[in-house]
């Protein structure tokens, strides 16, 4: 499912209309966006949290030329899945 799938079947659960739907996800990913910059957690109870964590860095092999090169330590974005979301899928 993309977003434009998801605004419209919000928008056909709620009565609002797509552009207000599609305005309020579009909101909603850009300050939990803003918040993993800052290195702050997004926490929906039941749902999930949204957070960062560290990774270190380690050594790769570029696949092309078989070299061995050091990939540097970085912050990515991760997702926890709470424990309603975890039965839900069940």
């Amino acid at each position: 499912m993309n977003k434009n799938q998801v605004v419209d079947n919000i928008a056909q659960k709620t009565g609002l209309t797509k552009k207000d739907v599609e305005t309020v996800v579009n909101s909603l990913i850009e300050e939990i966006t803003e918040a993993l910059k800052k290195n702050e957690k997004v926490q929906f109870v039941g749902f999930g949290t949204f957070e960062t964590r560290e990774r270190a860095s380690r050594t790769g092999r570029n696949p092309q030329t078989g070299e061995t090169i050091n990939i540097p330590a970085s912050t990515v974005p991760a997702f926890r899945a709470g424990n309603k979301l975890k039965e839900a899928v069940k």
